[in-house]
């Protein structure tokens, strides 16, 4: 799956999303658990927002992702923030990099966006080889709550001048997954008219169990599991899991 056309809608449309969450936990962890390095893997880093952001907070970022059009929105954003990032176009179940890093996170549910168990697992094989020992591995998934009660038969709009979609969920392929039919309406300003785009997104996730369980296969000490950002237990209703790896 590829962005495309959405790749430069996407920060129009998800100005909302909380990456100083993101950033803010990342700090946490890292004095909790010790972490002398600053040397930050972002798989799957899209437009490079958080990318930026951790490197504006002192870190040494390369961001991957599949997609070359997130990347040339990411490139296009560091360049004008002046910030020396590395972006690299590859599949993160396939990652091959010469390098070893401090931290790697995958965030903003991007890991959902493998639809089965043995994608997720060597991506967890792969994350060990490109991280020290001593790093942790950082990654949220949607729970099973926010997918099937929130997610599934639902439909999302958003609204304004220049853009706008219509966003329909329906149930996917796999127990615990969705589709996400994504049509946009982008102004040209030129015409007056609006194009249309249309995409279609999939998403999976695992109970937690299931993600602990590979963590540990692939050489992972699971230090923590959390939810919606809070250093608290999972409940039924949470909507964002987090987990906090150490490679062993």
């Amino acid at each position: 799956m590829s962005y495309e056309k959405f790749a430069y809608l996407y920060d129009s449309l998800m100005k909302d999303v909380p990456y100083e969450k993101w950033v803010s936990l990342i700090e946490r962890k890292k004095e909790k658990y010790k972490v002398k390095g600053n040397r930050f893997l972002d798989l799957a880093c899209g437009t490079g927002e958080l990318s930026i952001r951790l490197a504006n907070a002192g870190y040494e970022v390369t961001g991957v992702d599949l997609s070359s059009d997130m990347l040339a929105v990411a490139q296009s954003k560091s360049g004008q923030n002046e910030k020396r990032i590395f972006f690299i176009e590859q599949n993160m179940c396939e990652l091959q990099l010469t390098e070893t890093y401090d931290f790697v996170g995958i965030f903003c549910d991007s890991l959902n966006y493998l639809e089965t168990n043995t994608d997720v697992i060597q991506t967890f094989k792969i994350v060990s080889n490109h991280i020290k020992n001593g790093g942790l591995f950082l990654f949220d998934v949607h729970s099973l709550f926010k997918i099937n009660d929130i997610f599934v038969d639902q439909s999302f709009t958003f609204k304004e001048e220049e853009v706008c979609y219509i966003w329909d969920c329906y149930l996917g392929e796999y127990e615990n997954s969705v589709e996400h039919e994504l049509t946009f309406f982008q102004l040209d300003q030129a015409s007056g008219h609006y194009h249309r785009y249309d995409e279609l997104h999939k998403q999976r996730t695992f109970p937690i169990e299931k993600y602990v369980e590979w963590l540990d296969f692939a050489g992972f000490e699971v230090l923590e599991v959390i939810a919606d950002f809070f250093d608290m237990d999972p409940v039924e209703q949470s909507e964002r899991i987090f987990f906090i790896a150490r490679k062993k």
